[in-house]
């Protein structure tokens, strides 16, 4: 056979969609792939029902149907104060995947820096390499996951074209705060670089923290991509809805690769989702409720277990800390990887090895999530607890 690309050799397929795989396999409790395990509200899936049987079927707009990128914009617009221009402001895409990947073939050349902020959603690390840039990653250290503003403005100095910000992080679930958002900001301006930001999981933000967008800090809306999907806050992850918004002269040049890349999302399901992007601020209160139940709940869980773990001012992921399990003769010289498909086999719970996020080399920590019902949470909680009986 030919030989194929040197790209495809410089990384890996998805260590999390590995682990799910894995899961079924062995029949696991899957808190590896984040998506909950519930409904979507059932307005939108009666809305969908009554779709499928009237329309639309066919191509939409290929950067979104209007409907959908008007209720997109107006969203957006008050979440960050200013009118967005839903025909030059907005693409639509499949998925916060390929919002990121367009964004990122938008604005990069090949040869140019990209810095991401380790440990990182694994995608990022593959759409630079795709897009042909250079990454540089900027520590966010645990456990408070902190970072040396001075290591981003090396960057910017260095020539980065532009700076990923996943807020809140994924794996990690820090929330940047207004202060760290500003200064990295700030330093774009400085050095006419992007901030390209994933705000999939801006409506699960725990008290006291608070979501900010950063496009709608001062001056910074001509340098700030914001990408992100629906997936999450209406539990839609099949539905691969997704969005870019930016400044215009940016937008208009997303709209070609995106064309090229996907053609368009799925017609009825930005037909459908219209109505869910009208839902009432309860709405989204009611969703950050459920999701601090349900962290509140797990992280208790786990401390009468006696895990170790960090505790997420954001999203629906926690870190949990496995060294002292790694100490023990029977996994002496183990990799985070080989506990993980272990613990997925024996213990029947199939977590993420923290190594597939870090730049840095960390062995010791592995991610769950705890978008799961009650009971499915509860049997989780209940057979992790025979990783205790092995110390």
């Amino acid at each position: 056979m030919p030989k194929l690309s040197d790209r495809v050799g410089t990384f890996t397929d998805s260590v999390i969609r590995r682990m799910t795989r894995i899961s079924n396999k062995y029949g696991a409790i899957n808190l590896s792939q984040g998506y909950p395990d519930f409904d979507p509200p059932a307005e939108l899936t009666e809305e969908l029902a009554r779709i499928a049987k009237e329309g639309p079927h066919q191509y939409s707009i290929t950067y979104g149907a209007e409907n959908f990128r008007a209720a997109l914009a107006e969203k957006h617009g008050r979440t960050i104060g200013r009118y967005i221009d839903p025909e030059t402001e907005v693409v639509a895409t499949c998925g916060g995947t390929e919002a990121m990947m367009c964004a990122m073939m938008t604005v990069c050349n090949p040869g140019d820096k990209v810095m991401i902020f380790s440990p990182f959603y694994e995608n990022y690390g593959a759409d630079t390499i795709l897009s042909g840039a250079q990454p540089i990653y900027i520590p966010l250290v645990p456990p408070s996951y902190d970072f040396d503003i001075s290591l981003v403005e090396a960057g910017f100095a260095e020539g980065a074209k532009a700076i990923i910000v996943c807020n809140p992080s994924n794996p990690c679930g820090k929330v940047f705060t207004r202060e760290e958002l500003t200064a990295i900001g700030e330093l774009a301006v400085k050095y006419d670089a992007f901030v390209i930001t994933d705000e999939v999981y801006q409506h699960m933000v725990y008290e006291p923290y608070e979501h900010v967008c950063m496009a709608g800090l001062p001056g910074l809306y001509d340098n700030v991509i914001t990408c992100s999907s629906l997936s999450k806050t209406y539990s839609i992850t099949g539905w691969r809805l997704g969005y870019l918004i930016g400044p215009e002269e940016f937008i208009e040049a997303a709209k070609k690769v995106h064309d090229f890349l996907t053609v368009g999302a799925p017609s009825p399901f930005q037909e459908a989702m219209v109505k869910g992007l009208h839902f009432p601020q309860s709405y989204y209160d009611e969703l950050l409720a459920t999701y601090t139940e349900k962290r509140d709940y797990f992280l208790s869980g786990l401390d009468r277990i006696g895990l170790k773990h960090n505790v997420p001012q954001g999203t629906y992921f926690v870190m949990v800390d496995i060294q002292d399990f790694l100490d023990l003769p029977q996994f002496k010289g183990w990799t985070d990887l080989e506990f993980c498909e272990w613990m997925t086999e024996h213990i029947g719970v199939a977590p993420v090895p923290g190594s597939s996020f870090f730049h840095e080399e960390v062995n010791n920590l592995i991610r769950l999530h705890f978008a799961r019902s009650r009971d499915i949470l509860d049997e989780a909680l209940e057979r992790l607890a025979k990783l205790k009986e092995l110390l």
